[in-house]
């Protein structure tokens, strides 16, 4: 077994173990199980970094085993500078996710528990893929912890929200299963990604397929107008769900962009980038006026998902180094924010299990320390430099005034927009005297509670001070991909 194994494995093996634990009479050693689990899934992660090899866009920590002889599907994963960070931000997520639910979850711990533990072993699956039936069994299957995450501890709608997001990403997910089918039948009988990735498609087959990726990825992300299923969720999820839908699984549709749009149908990328681009500003711009008016505020922070996820496929299809590069940064660094973001609301919610912005008022007198971390993920979420925010939109945008100067001109009123939407939430919740008796009688923050907004803080502003770390490991990559993508235009 591999590390990558290692990283897939541990945490969805500690999830098992958890489920067989028994129920709440456990829960104390529940709780343990879990946090040596996730710590352990963090840990193996380590081994990666240390050996990652700057310099080349080859896979890495390679391993490759025959899974299903018959129809040639392999056990097949690996790792370059487009995947490598999204494995320890995932296992570090679901760490703070663990912390974040150790006192609040009362009911059905070791299932709460082992689910985000399965998933985060799913997720890491889906990034390390390199087999084209492995990727699409681990990217499905991710939907089914998720689902019960929803269903069990959500709010009251939390039926609906859990349907919801399951039939609208399973249904654009079995257009890529057509595609799948079909890049096996014209590679000869290979489900190998990287083969697929040198195939030469007439222009019609890559069109085809770039629409098939397109109706999976799209709604993933999720792209104005396949988004309305995000903010319902959102809002019905526990907090520990939106963090870990947030921070790690909207990125799974970005990421299939690069894995396989873009290499597997370079022409009909570029052919119809102005779309990717068109529905990328109008999820910027309008979906953040849409922001402002919200009054619930999970609501708000998931239409700002949508805007910053914008910020994403803008910078990959504008098809330079700079967006690129950039679109990968944002994807880490929304993976940071929006989780300190949705973990924020849910320490007020735990108290005043309320959501809506009018239920507060003057936190700061009585959650001092609280309202620290809190503007700090609000600047954040607002762009501001020296935070993990800027640094992605700040290439994007760069990447996209290189491309063209107007395109650039409007992205950049996404930096205008998310400033409005995020200081005016926090203007009214946090800011001005106490409005009413609930606010009053607020505590602030616990040890536990100090710890995780303190680890996702130091991420912030590690991110947004370095970023040289992650954007060394993922230069070669990108110029190699975007490389690949130029070549087939010219042939």
């Amino acid at each position: 077994m591999g590390l990558l194994s290692l990283a897939i494995w541990t945490p969805i093996v500690f999830g098992v173990v958890l489920l067989a634990l028994g129920r709440d009479e456990h829960a104390k050693a529940v709780r343990w199980v879990a946090l040596i689990g996730a710590l352990a899934s963090l840990l193996v992660t380590w081994p990666l970094y240390e050996g990652f090899q700057l310099g080349t866009s080859a896979m890495q920590f390679v391993e490759n085993v025959s899974w299903i002889e018959r129809f040639n599907i392999h056990y097949h994963l690996g790792l370059d500078g487009i995947s490598f960070w999204f494995v320890p931000l995932t296992a570090f997520i679901t760490l703070i996710v663990v912390i974040a639910g150790w006192e609040v979850i009362t009911e059905r711990v070791n299932q709460y528990m082992g689910a985000f533990l399965i998933l985060s072993g799913l997720m890491i699956g889906v990034f390390t893929a390199l087999d084209g039936m492995l990727f699409y069994v681990f990217f499905e299957a991710t939907l089914i912890p998720m689902y019960l995450i929803i269903g069990i501890w959500g709010g009251p709608n939390k039926i609906y929200a859990a349907f919801k997001f399951f039939l609208y990403t399973l249904m654009g997910s079995l257009l890529t299963l057509v595609a799948l089918i079909y890049l096996y039948s014209a590679s000869g009988g290979s489900f190998d990604i990287l083969t697929w990735h040198k195939l030469p498609l007439s222009s019609t087959a890559q069109t085809l397929l770039f629409f098939a990726f397109f109706a999976a990825f799209a709604v993933k992300v999720p792209m104005w107008p396949v988004h309305t299923w995000l903010p319902d969720v959102h809002v019905e999820a526990p907090t520990g769900g939106s963090a870990v839908l947030a921070a790690i699984m909207l990125k799974l549709g970005a990421y299939g962009f690069l894995r396989f749009s873009m290499p597997i149908a370079p022409d009909a990328s570029r052919e119809w980038a102005w779309l990717i681009i068109g529905l990328s500003l109008t999820a910027v711009i309008y979906v953040g006026l849409v922001a402002m008016v919200q009054k619930d505020m999970k609501k708000l922070v998931a239409y700002s998902s949508v805007a910053h996820m914008g910020f994403v496929t803008l910078g990959f299809f504008i098809f330079n180094d700079l967006g690129v590069a950039g679109g990968l940064v944002q994807m880490i660094a929304h993976g940071f924010v929006s989780g300190a973001m949705f973990l924020s609301i849910g320490v007020l919610y735990d108290r005043v299990h309320s959501r809506e912005i009018a239920s507060y008022g003057g936190v700061v007198n009585t959650m001092p320390k609280f309202a620290a971390f809190a503007l700090l993920f609000s600047m954040a979420n607002c762009g501001l430099p020296g935070t993990a925010g800027f640094v992605g939109e700040w290439m994007v945008i760069l990447g996209a005034v290189k491309a063209n100067f107007w395109l650039g001109m409007l992205s950049a009123t996404a930096l205008i927009f998310g400033a409005a939407y995020t200081l005016w939430m926090f203007k009214r919740v946090y800011l001005g005297p106490v409005t009413n008796d609930d606010v009053r009688e607020l505590k602030d923050i616990n040890a536990r509670e100090f710890l995780i907004m303190a680890l996702l803080a130091a991420a912030v502003l590690y991110m947004g001070l370095y970023p040289k770390p992650f954007t060394d490991v993922m230069n070669t990559s990108v110029a190699d991909l975007l490389q690949h993508v130029a070549a087939s235009k010219l042939n």
